[in-house]
């Protein structure tokens, strides 16, 4: 039975990008088995080195006994990876995967330089990428799709919008250009609605909660979920739901490839889930970026689901962790 005698906060200033900040949590149990977790969203409410302390001395059987845990998606990761690890059971059966490997999208962002985009597509195909993912917004949308798709007719092409559009029009044009999923195209789930009669592709939209993605159901609103981890409480919500957009026959995309690493790790055992049927989003940051071994990412466009090792299946550099940190609390 798992209790938590020591815990750790780390936040750590990641070095890629606009250098963006994860935190990082260490839960240590009375017989000296470590759980770690990571929570790459903006976290909102009680502070950690406030809410984390309450976990311990706490006895529990199983992490999904202690409901919404405090410390968020990082104290709750943290006590998934210690409960699997302390069982030998890996995070993706734990969670009732059943996949080996993912087939994994790249996502292109943005690039005014329609001769840059193939370029990039071309390398990306050429590492063995079937699927991609092209960012577009009003302005930077049809040109770059119909560019792509003459250069590969046969690619499986997926456009995110990241709510930047307030109408159909554009993105209904899309259609004609071979278009598996259009992502995120309206902040209202009456437009995506709207849109998805409109299309032959799958409107993907992304909730943060059971109950954002009923109402999304009820309305119509897609035909595909975009599941990001990072934005539920738990991961027994997520798995939630995913058997909610299962039972509405609805496809889903696992994405969430920020952070150090771990919270990637996470992505992928949800991704093994059986109704993540959609290539997975988990190509950044870059493996250098990571403080787990070996790295999570993909080989050849596909990403292996570790199923050898216990919990998360990586083990974290600990002593990198430390280095990287600009801030660290114990308790």
């Amino acid at each position: 039975m798992p209790r938590i005698r020591e815990l750790e906060i780390f936040r750590i200033a990641l070095p890629y990008g606009r250098r963006p900040e994860t935190v990082l949590v260490k839960l240590t149990d009375y017989g000296g088995m470590v759980g770690w977790g990571e929570a790459v969203e903006p976290v909102t409410g009680e502070p950690l080195e406030r809410s984390l302390p309450k976990l311990i001395g706490v006895d529990w059987e199983h992490p999904s006994e202690l409901g919404e845990i405090p410390g968020g998606t990082a104290g709750d990761m943290a006590c998934w990876d210690l409960w699997g690890r302390m069982n030998g059971v890996p995070l993706a059966h734990a969670l009732g995967g059943n996949r080996t490997s993912l087939i994994a999208t790249v996502r292109l962002g943005s690039d005014r330089s329609l001769d840059s985009l193939i370029a990039r597509v071309n390398r990306h195909v050429c590492a063995g990428y079937s699927h991609v993912t092209i960012d577009i917004q009003p302005g930077w949308d049809i040109e770059p799709l119909r560019a792509v798709r003459a250069a590969y007719p046969g690619l499986a092409i997926a456009v995110d919008a990241r709510h930047s559009y307030t109408d159909t029009t554009q993105l209904e044009a899309l259609d004609a250009y071979g278009v598996a999923t259009i992502e995120r195209p309206f902040k209202d789930l009456l437009t995506s609605a709207d849109l998805q009669d409109r299309v032959s592709a799958a409107v993907a939209v992304e909730v943060g909660s059971v109950e954002e993605l009923d109402e999304a159901v009820r309305l119509k609103a897609g035909r595909a979920l975009m599941l990001r981890p990072a934005r539920f409480a738990s991961l027994a919500e997520v798995r939630r739901a995913h058997d909610r957009a299962v039972a509405a026959g609805w496809d889903i995309l696992c994405a969430g490839g920020l952070g150090a690493g771990l919270a990637r790790a996470a992505t992928v055992a949800v991704a093994s889930l059986p109704g993540c049927t959609l290539p997975s989003d988990v190509a950044a940051p870059p493996r250098s970026a990571q403080v787990v071994l070996p790295p999570v990412g993909a080989t050849g466009g596909v990403v292996a689901v570790p199923l050898t090792q216990p919990g998360l299946g990586h083990t974290v550099d600990e002593e990198r962790v430390r280095r990287l940190a600009h801030e660290s609390f114990r308790a």
